[in-house]
């Protein structure tokens, strides 16, 4: 397939799904586009096992689609931005306590319960793993997924407060996540675990991306308000998306965290100081319009990514306990920090339960299993991963509005 075929083929399937969603289904955008995607998959594999030859242009497409390179060197950097450059600063300034502990505490604890309790799973089915792999699955499967839990959100209508702490803590903890897996993928290659070495390359990665990210954030904030022509400010806000990102990576600092910050502050300071109330109006929309456009292609590849993975048995008995692990490891990642919290500062009636049960796992997830070697059980892993994202979005993106709902009013 030419790239040409891969793109016409991507957006058209988007679009049909899409449209689907909208007129018959009715759901999030995200989770009604995913659920067609994986309903279609399956009548192809269905077809495919009866013999049929239905969809194998489909198959191959996704075949040659790296899901990895699509999502983290490209989709991701837009889709932080966009998420971030509509939070109000001054609110997440206020939720700064929790977001922090949330996203940096939380990530670890879970990515290290998730890695202990898998690796203890594994020995227990005599299929031995050795720990500092299932520690790296720990850190693919704990972070919150932003653009799976930013898009079902915006249709869950949860209390204020408690929307953002859950969206500032997943654009935040995407990152943290990102940076802790490149530190531990980098530990296994050089065959040894060191806490210096560790401290060095996850402050280089996460401070860096932090201190660069604000430096993009205030140059954009500066070039905006120097001109008033709405052409030109989008062209330079996708300048410190894709500049700044390309940059990022050769500087071997977190983009993700760098996106975050840019957005926030860009968002914020041209909002308030920096556009005319037009300019503005098409800056957000267009930075929403991104949002819509990339979260329905991302989530309909996740999808149709069922085509071309290779479940056998024991993996999908693997897969199915990882749920329970996911959930326990988020419900004490959540704990422990809302239980120090809360002597200082107040917090929503039941946040544990709903914190926990609004920490979506999503497409970055995949991607971040896609890019393990095979000396990394990379088949396993990807399998695991799937199925716990799949659930997630399924069933805690569809139910997040109405368990929420229930948990406040008990």
């Amino acid at each position: 397939m030419t790239t040409n075929d891969l793109i016409a083929l991507t957006v058209l399937l988007a679009a049909g799904f899409g449209y689907v969603n909208h007129r018959v289904l009715k759901w999030p955008p995200a989770i009604g586009i995913m659920i067609i995607a994986l309903c279609f998959s399956l009548l192809l594999l269905l077809a495919r096992g009866f013999g049929l030859t239905l969809g194998s242009s489909l198959t191959s497409m996704i075949g040659a689609v790296d899901f990895r390179e699509v999502l983290l060197n490209f989709l991701l950097s837009f889709l932080l931005f966009a998420g971030a450059i509509h939070l109000d600063g001054k609110q997440l300034a206020r939720e700064r306590l929790p977001v922090t502990f949330l996203a940096l505490f939380g990530t670890v604890i879970s990515a290290l319960l998730v890695g202990g309790l898998t690796w203890l799973i594994f020995d227990w089915l005599n299929y031995p793993v050795p720990l500092i792999y299932c520690l790296i699955f720990g850190t693919v499967i704990s972070p919150t997924d932003p653009v799976a839990v930013l898009s079902i959100l915006k249709e869950a209508r949860i209390p204020a407060s408690l929307e953002l702490k859950i969206s500032g803590e997943s654009l935040f903890n995407d990152g943290v996540g990102v940076v802790l897996f490149v530190t531990m993928t980098e530990i296994a290659r050089n065959g040894g675990f060191s806490w210096l070495a560790f401290g060095e390359l996850f402050l280089r990665e996460a401070g860096g991306g932090l201190v660069f990210g604000a430096l993009l954030g205030y140059v954009g904030f500066l070039l905006l308000r120097s001109v008033d022509d709405y052409k030109i400010e989008v062209l330079i806000t996708l300048a410190i998306v894709t500049g700044g990102y390309w940059l990022a990576g050769h500087l071997h600092i977190s983009g993700p965290l760098a996106m975050v910050v840019a957005g926030l502050i860009t968002g914020n300071k041209t909002r308030r100081e920096g556009l005319s109330e037009t300019s503005w109006d098409y800056l957000g929309k267009f930075w929403e319009l991104i949002d819509e456009i990339l979260n329905a292609i991302l989530f309909m590849l996740v999808g149709l990514e069922l085509l071309v993975l290779k479940i056998e048995p024991v993996t999908l008995v693997i897969g199915l306990v990882a749920i329970p692990i996911m959930l326990f490891s988020r419900w004490v990642s959540v704990a422990l920090p809302v239980v120090c919290l809360k002597r200082t500062m107040p917090f929503e009636k039941n946040a544990i339960p709903i914190l926990t049960w609004g920490g979506l796992k999503g497409g970055l997830s995949i991607a971040l299993a896609l890019s393990l070697s095979s000396a990394m059980y990379r088949d396993t892993f990807v399998i695991m991963t799937y199925i716990v994202v799949v659930f997630s979005i399924l069933v805690q993106g569809l139910s997040i509005g109405r368990v929420t709902k229930r948990l406040l009013t008990k």
